[in-house]
C-alpha cells in the first residue's frame, strides 16, 4: 500500500527517531491517514445490522450472507439472518438459520425464543411450546419469552389469555413501547377499543418520535373506525419516517374508504413507484378507479395486478366482477377469463374431485353463460345423480342455440326417461319451484382492511354467487357495501324498489395476513336487528378465500331449517318444492302450516306460528333432486290441508308460541385472527 507523502508518521526520519519498526509504521499510518483494513465479518454483520434498522431485509440478508461466508461460526450473524427470513415470512429458511444459531451458542435464550416464534408462524404449536417452557424455566422473566408466550395463546384463538400474559408484562415493565403496543392490539382484536385506545396513547406519550407507534395507533384506530383519527396518526408516522411502505399502504387503504378515491389512487402510485410488484398497491389503485367509475381503467390495473401475483383471490374475483358488469355476454374477454376456472374444472374432474369441479365450472359458466363448457358442467350433474338437473342445462342449451345432434339426442333420451318423473307426473314446471329463505348480504365499509383493500367486500359479494346455487335461499339484491350495523339493518328490514324485506341479514368481514384469512360472518333477523347465529372460518394456503367463503355458505344452508311449499295435493298424497338438493330425506316428517302464518322468531334461527295453525304432517316418500312427493296427515277431525301451506321442518323443542326452537350456529373456539398475528409478528 502506498502512504500518503504528506502523513507524519510516515516520514522516514521521524520514525527512526522514535525507534518504530518498518511494520509498525505501515499499520500506524494506515490507521491514521485513512487506509480502509480489508472488510471482515465483523463489517458485512454491522453493515447488515444498519440495513435491518431501516427495514432493508433484503440487503440486510445479503450483508448476513457475507457474514457468514467469512465466518461459519458467527452466531450473531445467523440468527440475525433467521429473523430477517421470518421477517419476509421465509418460515422454512429462517428455521436452518435460527438452529444453525442456536448450534453455535446453547446458552442464547433470545435464538430460542426466535426459533418459536419462527414454529408459531409455521402452525407447529406443541414444538413452539416445548421452546417457551424451556427459556421460561431458565429465566422466568425472560422477557422475549412471555412476547412468545402470549404469541403462542394468539395462535391457539385465545386472545383472552394473551391480554393476561401481557398485563402480567406491563406491570413488570411498565415502559417497554413493545408490551404497550402489544396489549393495544390484543385489546383491539377483543373489541375492546378504549382500553386499547389507552395503551396505545400511553405508547405515543412515551415515545413520540417513534414512527412504528404511530402506525400502530392507525391501524387500531382503523379497526375501531375512527378513520380521522387514523388517517392523523399515519401521517404522523410518515414525516417520522417518510416513504415508511406500511403506514403508506395504510394511509392509502384509509382514504379509499374514506370516499378519497383519488387521493388514494395517488397514494398508490407512490407506493408502486417504490415497489413496483407490489400486487396488493395495484388492487388498490384498481379498486379505487372502480368507484370512481372508470371501469375499463380498473379492469387494465387489475389485469396488470394480476400479472404480479396470478395467484391472488383478490384480484381475481375483482376483476371477474367488473368484467361481468362492463362486457356483454358474449363478449370474447369473458371467454379469456371464464377459460381459467374451466382448466382448473377439468384437472378437478381428472381427479374425480367432482364437487370441486363442479364450483369452478359454476364459477367460469357465471363469467362466461355460453361457454361450451356447460355441457361438462351437465354431465357432472348426471354423475351426481340430479337427471332433472342434467336435462334443464342441456335445454338451456338448445335454447341458447349452442345443441348440436348429440346434446338434442340426448335431451329426446332424458325427456323421454324422465317422462315418469315428478315432474311430470305431478304437472310441474321447474319455473314454480323458488327459494323460500330472503337472505340479503353486506360489508359494512367501517371495517379494518390490513392486507386488501375492501376485502369485506369483495368476500361478501363472492359469497353471494356461491349461494345463487343453494335452491332454498334467495340473495337480495341490496347494496352490498353498507355504512354501518345500522344502515344494513335498515336496507334488510324495509327492501328497496322492488326489492322485498328479507328474513336474514348477514353482515360479512374479513381479517387476512399474506397467507391466512379468516372470515366471519353474522346473521341477524332482518325484522328486529337481533343476532341470529355466527359463522367463523379460518383458512389458510391457496384458494383460502374461495375455501373460506364455500364453508360459510355451506354452515349457512346447514343452519336454516327446512321449508318448503306444498305445490300439489292429490287426496292422501302430496308434492313440496324441495329434493334431495335441499336436504329432504326419505321418510322424514314434517309439519304442514296455513300459507302465510309462518314467521322467522324475533331472535335466533327458526319459525315462529301458533299451534292451531299446524293443519298437519308430511312424509317424505319419493325424492328428485329438486321435489319430494309424500302422504298427507292432517292434525284435527277437519282437512284444512291446502296447495300453498308451507311444511316446515319439525320443532326441536317446543317454546310458549309452539314454534321452533332456535338452531343459531355458535362462533367456534380456536378461530385465530391472522390481522392480529402479522402485526404481532411486525413488532421489532
Amino acid at each position: 500500500m502506498k502512504m500518503p507523502e504528506d502523513c507524519l508518521f510516515f516520514r522516514g526520519g521521524e520514525a527512526r527517531r522514535r525507534g518504530i519498526t518498518a511494520v509498525a509504521v505501515f499499520l500506524l499510518a494506515a490507521a491514521l491517514c485513512g487506509a480502509q483494513s480489508p472488510r471482515d465479518a465483523l463489517y458485512y454483520y454491522n453493515q447488515g445490522q444498519s440495513a435491518m434498522l431501516n427495514d432493508d431485509w433484503y440487503a440486510a440478508i445479503e450483508d448476513f450472507l457475507e457474514c457468514l461466508r467469512q465466518n461459519p461460526a458467527h452466531a450473531g450473524g445467523a440468527a440475525a439472518l433467521a429473523e430477517c427470513y421470518y421477517t419476509i415470512a421465509e418460515y422454512d429458511e429462517a428455521l436452518v438459520w435460527v438452529r444453525k444459531a442456536r448450534s453455535l451458542a446453547r446458552l442464547n435464550m433470545e435464538a430460542a425464543n426466535l426459533e418459536a416464534f419462527i414454529l408459531i408462524a409455521q402452525g407447529r404449536l406443541d414444538e413452539a411450546e416445548e421452546i417457551v417452557k424451556y427459556v421460561r424455566a431458565r429465566e422466568p422473566y425472560n422477557r422475549n419469552a412471555l412476547f412468545t408466550a402470549a404469541e403462542l395463546e394468539v395462535a391457539r384463538g385465545k386472545p383472552g389469555d394473551a391480554v393476561t400474559l401481557f398485563n402480567e408484562s406491563v406491570r413488570r415493565y411498565p415502559d417497554d413501547r413493545r408490551l404497550l403496543v402489544s396489549l393495544a392490539l390484543v385489546l383491539g382484536s377483543l373489541g375492546d377499543a378504549e382500553a386499547a385506545r389507552r395503551y396505545i396513547e400511553r405508547a405515543e406519550l412515551r415515545y413520540p418520535d417513534d414512527y412504528r407507534v404511530y402506525y400502530y395507533a392507525a391501524y387500531l384506530a382503523s379497526r375501531a373506525g375512527r378513520i380521522n383519527a387514523a388517517i392523523g396518526d399515519a401521517e404522523q408516522a410518515l414525516s417520522l419516517r417518510p416513504g415508511f411502505l406500511p403506514a403508506l399502504s395504510l394511509l392509502a387503504s384509509l382514504r379509499y374508504r374514506n370516499g378519497e378515491y383519488e387521493e388514494a389512487a395517488a397514494l398508490g402510485d407512490r407506493i408502486i413507484a417504490s415497489s413496483h410488484d407490489d400486487a396488493g398497491a395495484w388492487l388498490l389503485k384498481g379498486m379505487a378507479y372502480d368507484s370512481m367509475g372508470r371501469k375499463n381503467d380498473a379492469r387494465m390495473i387489475l389485469e396488470q395486478a394480476l400479472g404480479f401475483d396470478g395467484s391472488d383471490e383478490f384480484i381475481r374475483i375483482a376483476l371477474e366482477n367488473l368484467v361481468i358488469e362492463t362486457t356483454r355476454l358474449e363478449d370474447p374477454e369473458r371467454s379469456r377469463w371464464a377459460a381459467y376456472h374451466f382448466d382448473r374444472a377439468r384437472s378437478y374432474r381428472g381427479r374425480n374431485l367432482n364437487s370441486d369441479a363442479l364450483f369452478e365450472y359454476r364459477r367460469g359458466l357465471r363469467i362466461n353463460p355460453y361457454a361450451g363448457e356447460r355441457l361438462d358442467y351437465a354431465e357432472i350433474l348426471k354423475l351426481q345423480g340430479y337427471p332433472e338437473l342434467y336435462l334443464a342445462e342441456l335445454e338451456f342449451m338448445r335454447d341458447l342455440g349452442m345443441a348440436d345432434r348429440a346434446v338434442n339426442d340426448q335431451i329426446e333420451t332424458y325427456a323421454a326417461l324422465l317422462g315418469g318423473g315428478l315432474a311430470k307426473r305431478w304437472n310441474v314446471e321447474l319455473e314454480e319451484i323458488r327459494p323460500h329463505w330472503n337472505v340479503a348480504i353486506f360489508s359494512v365499509a367501517g371495517q379494518s382492511a390490513y392486507y386488501h383493500t375492501d376485502a369485506a367486500y369483495i368476500a361478501s359479494r363472492y359469497l353471494k354467487d356461491i349461494l345463487v346455487h343453494d335452491g332454498g335461499i334467495k340473495t337480495s339484491e341490496l347494496e352490498l357495501r353498507q355504512s354501518s350495523f345500522a344502515s344494513a339493518f335498515r336496507a334488510a328490514r324495509d327492501g328497496g324498489p322492488g326489492v322485498e324485506p328479507a328474513d336474514y341479514f348477514l353482515i360479512v368481514s374479513a381479517l387476512e395476513n399474506e397467507r391466512d384469512i379468516a372470515l366471519r360472518a353474522e346473521l341477524y333477523v332482518a325484522r328486529t336487528g337481533a343476532a341470529a347465529a355466527v359463522f367463523n372460518v379460518y383458512r389458510t394456503g391457496t384458494d383460502r378465500l374461495r375455501n373460506a367463503a364455500r364453508n360459510i355458505a355451506l354452515q349457512l344452508g346447514n343452519a336454516l331449517p327446512f321449508r318448503a311449499v306444498l305445490l300439489r295435493r292429490a287426496a292422501g298424497e302430496g308434492l313440496i318444492d324441495k329434493g334431495r338438493l335441499d336436504g329432504a330425506r326419505e321418510d322424514a316428517v314434517y309439519q304442514i302450516v296455513k300459507k302465510g302464518r309462518v314467521d322467522v322468531r324475533s331472535e335466533g334461527i327458526g319459525f315462529r306460528y301458533a299451534e292451531g295453525d299446524v293443519t298437519g304432517m308430511f312424509t317424505a316418500k319419493q325424492l328428485s333432486g329438486e321435489l319430494t312427493s309424500g302422504t298427507l296427515a292432517r292434525t284435527g277431525f277437519f282437512d284444512l290441508i291446502t296447495e300453498g301451506d308451507e311444511v316446515v321442518a319439525m320443532p326441536e323443542n317446543d317454546d310458549a308460541a309452539g314454534g321452533a326452537a332456535s338452531r343459531a350456529a355458535a362462533a367456534p373456539e380456536g378461530a385465530a385472527d391472522p390481522e392480529l398475528r402479522a402485526m404481532l409478528r411486525s413488532l421489532r
